[in-house]
């Protein structure tokens, strides 16, 4: 590792407390978490500490002006038990990208792998088994002056902890598409995961609930036509056995689960379409029982199958899960990968480096 990392081991562990058979998603929480913080534009004090709760000056500029960013991450084990991370690098590379749009610091890159390692491999024991499970790891980096007034502010912290964690989904979702609210505009934070874009999701997506649905197909504003993503996830179809997905124009999130299937369904030579896709098309392709799936792609549920769509009153109803093939390869390719089932021919898997200095 080229940096030093302070490491203080929690002196009691809940390791043993933990129920691998019952794990709920984003509720158990592991001993420890790594922190840095930003100050005199610099990253200073990296360290590992248990973890615990912290102070807050209550007007820390993030409570008051959302400077707030994160992003989800996995580490499985593979065969053999060693720990590893998917695509770690493109995490770095999409939080220093929401950060630049959040006027935000970039975080180093090197410093960014040696605490995912560093954690990570501190962490090991907590990494359930099963192809469905994970240690999920969410970095994230907030404002923290203590001033009021509309301006960023001129220090940080940025955090990583980790949660044990089973399937997200357990069952296929029932989508309203909305109209009447939306995630993002051109120009706006869409392609940023800002933690003021999940705030703003929030409504539309009780108002679903509340009718029977499990999230929303986000349509983009004011024409409510274009397609952008589902819940908090991209969006795939399978429509006369062509994949298609959304462009990524500013609006959409650029998820890295989404970029690893785009190269998996090409390596395959399945044929697949990044392009605008309006909810009439959906519509009109469902009426020539053409629409053969529709899935969501993220990092929790890697995938989650669509069972049916709602718009302006209009209920499509979609083909059985077990006669669908795109969704179900997919998400069987991405598990495979992580565990070693399947050979990582792309370099994507990285071995995270067990040993670290620890610091009593």
């Amino acid at each position: 590792m080229k940096n030093k990392i302070q490491i203080k081991r929690t002196q009691n562990s809940r390791l043993s407390t933990l129920d691998f058979n019952n794990l709920p998603f984003g509720r158990v929480f592991t001993d420890h978490m790594f922190v840095a913080d930003y100050e005199g534009g610099e990253w200073v004090n990296p360290r590992i500490e248990p973890f615990a709760p912290f102070e807050m000056h209550p007007a820390s500029m993030v409570l008051h002006y959302g400077q707030s960013i994160f992003e989800g991450m996995k580490a499985t084990k593979n065969q053999e038990g060693h720990p590893m991370l998917l695509r770690p690098e493109m995490h770095l590379h999409r939080i220093n990208a929401s950060a630049a749009r959040m006027c935000m610091p970039a975080f180093p890159e090197d410093l960014f792998l040696d605490a995912l390692h560093a954690l990570v491999g501190l962490e090991a024991d907590w990494i359930p088994s099963g192809e469905e499970s994970a240690l999920y790891l969410r970095p994230f980096m907030f404002s923290t002056d203590e001033f009021i007034g509309v301006r960023p502010s001129d220090t940080y912290k940025f955090i990583i902890f980790t949660c044990p964690v089973g399937p997200y989904y357990s069952k296929p979702v029932r989508l309203l598409a909305e109209t009447q609210y939306i995630r993002a505009g051109k120009g706006g934070t869409g392609e940023a995961k800002s933690a003021g874009n999940y705030a703003a999701s929030l409504l539309p997506a009780q108002n679903a609930l509340k009718q029977g649905f499990d999230q929303v197909m986000w349509l983009e504003g004011p024409e409510f036509k274009n397609v952008q993503e589902s819940g908090t996830m991209n969006i795939f179809f399978v429509i006369d056995n062509v994949v298609v997905t959304p462009y990524t124009d500013g609006t959409i999130l650029r998820g890295i689960t989404r970029d690893s299937f785009l190269h998996i369904l090409r390596d395959k030579g399945i044929p697949v379409e990044e392009r605008t896709i309006t909810i009439d098309e959906v519509v009109a392709a469902h009426a020539a029982g053409k629409l053969q799936e529709c899935f969501g792609a993220g990092t929790a549920a890697v995938v989650s199958h669509v069972s049916e769509i709602s718009y302006n009153g209009h209920l499509m109803t979609l083909p059985a899960i077990e006669s669908r093939k795109i969704g179900s390869m997919l998400k069987s390719e991405i598990e495979g990968l992580r565990t070693g089932r399947i050979e990582d021919t792309r370099g994507w898997m990285v071995p995270v480096e067990m040993e670290v200095d620890a610091l009593i």
